[in-house]
């Protein structure tokens, strides 16, 4: 039977950084992955040009930007491996980056360079990667593990589990990580699709359908919760930064708040036209301010008619709070087929926080998007990945 220090099962960004690290150190690394090729997220993300990071992550703002039952766990490995350590590893390789809005960084060039650069530090550091092959289950043999395969057994001092969670199916992403930590009954967090667009119901749908393709600044609002981004119109119901962020906190059910226009007090701004431009249509004098599609949508949908000079100030005021605070009620998501990742996985409570090693299960390790952290859009995941790959790379 083949044998390794340490077997990580997955090729995605927290594996390979795990494989890195662990290999640096000295020890045996096998990655598997039934992928025909590794990094295959990394490949897609931020447009092909991975948004492989965010800088505005810090120690203070990290609890608010990942979701978890325990929002604080993430802290360690996240302060131990920090933006800065990745965009120093990126430049190490001389890959070019920019930044985008709200500290995102991207690759000049393809997203494909990533995943260049952690295979060739993988190899660097005498791990081995060994793709499209199935792993088939995994069990525990004495002190150690035995991961079956289908190209055969592997033996394994230690296990680390980066398998992803059940987002973009298309691209390979499976259960397979919960299914495992089931297997040695540790705890999984409620899984759902977060980073997803929404959906809306037929007659929703029938009122929305015009504004399909049209994008906007907006203020999306669920609770407390709220983020000032782009929304995208959809012939399904609304995508978009926005709604993406929102739809990590929303629940079926659930109403969210839309504010189409909060660069402006809209009521304000018709009152003012009244005097010069008071003959024209409501929807008319909107356009002068919104998109006219949005403009013919929001006048119908406050129920108003009519020329701007004809409106009181009440109906002013009922048209700004369609505008400003439109009520949405969306009937699901487009689930796991587009959702960037997966909220829930493997719950905290199980896992060392400095290691992420499973407390009760000696040896094996679970990271990345298989545990209950899942970060806001805008490289926060791939941060969370790096890091938490990282961690376990120095443990195990």
């Amino acid at each position: 039977m083949e044998r390794s220090d340490v077997v990580i099962l997955g090729a995605g960004a927290a594996g390979l950084m795990a494989g890195i690290e662990a290999g640096r150190r000295g020890r045996s690394v096998t990655v598997l992955d039934h992928a025909r090729n590794p990094g295959e997220k990394i490949r897609i993300s931020g447009g092909g040009r991975c948004n492989f990071t965010n800088r505005l992550l810090t120690r203070q703002n990290a609890p608010e930007r990942f979701l978890s039952r325990n929002p604080r766990f993430a802290l360690s490995a996240l302060s131990r491996y920090t933006p800065a350590d990745f965009i120093a590893r990126v430049e190490g390789a001389g890959i070019a980056w920019h930044e985008k809005h709200l500290g995102q960084l991207f690759c000049d060039g393809k997203a494909t360079q990533i995943v260049q650069m952690l295979v060739e530090d993988l190899r660097a550091s005498g791990g081995r990667l060994q793709l499209e092959t199935s792993i088939e289950s995994l069990r525990r043999v004495g002190e150690g593990f035995v991961v079956e395969t289908s190209a055969g057994p592997l033996a394994a001092e230690a296990v680390i589990v980066a398998t992803g969670g059940k987002s973009i199916p298309k691209m390979g992403a499976t259960g397979l990580g919960y299914e495992i930590a089931k297997s040695f009954d540790i705890e999984i967090v409620e899984t759902r699709p977060a980073l997803v667009p929404f959906t809306f119901a037929e007659q929703d749908l029938a009122r929305t359908a015009p504004l399909a393709g049209l994008a906007r600044a907006a203020r999306v609002s669920h609770g407390k919760t709220r983020f000032d981004e782009d929304l995208l119109f959809t012939h399904r119901g609304l995508s978009g930064p926005a709604i993406l962020q929102i739809s990590s906190y929303w629940r079926e059910g659930d109403a969210i708040t839309i504010d189409l226009m909060p660069e402006g007090d809209i009521a304000a701004l018709l009152a003012a036209q009244r005097s010069e431009a008071g003959k024209q249509a409501l929807h008319n004098a909107l356009a002068r301010h919104v998109p006219e599609k949005l403009a013919q949508f929001v006048v119908a949908e406050a129920g108003l008619t009519g020329r701007l000079a004809d409106q009181s100030n009440k109906a002013l005021a009922r048209l700004a709070e369609q505008m400003h605070r439109w009520q949405v009620r969306p009937v699901g998501s487009e689930g796991y087929r587009t959702a960037e990742v997966t909220l829930g996985g493997v719950a905290t409570d199980e896992l060392d926080a400095k290691t992420m090693e499973a407390r009760r299960v000696p040896g094996l390790y679970f990271i990345g998007e298989v545990v209950d952290v899942t970060g806001w859009l805008g490289g926060y995941n791939f941060q969370w990945a790096w890091a938490s790959g990282w961690a376990a790379g120095q443990a195990a």
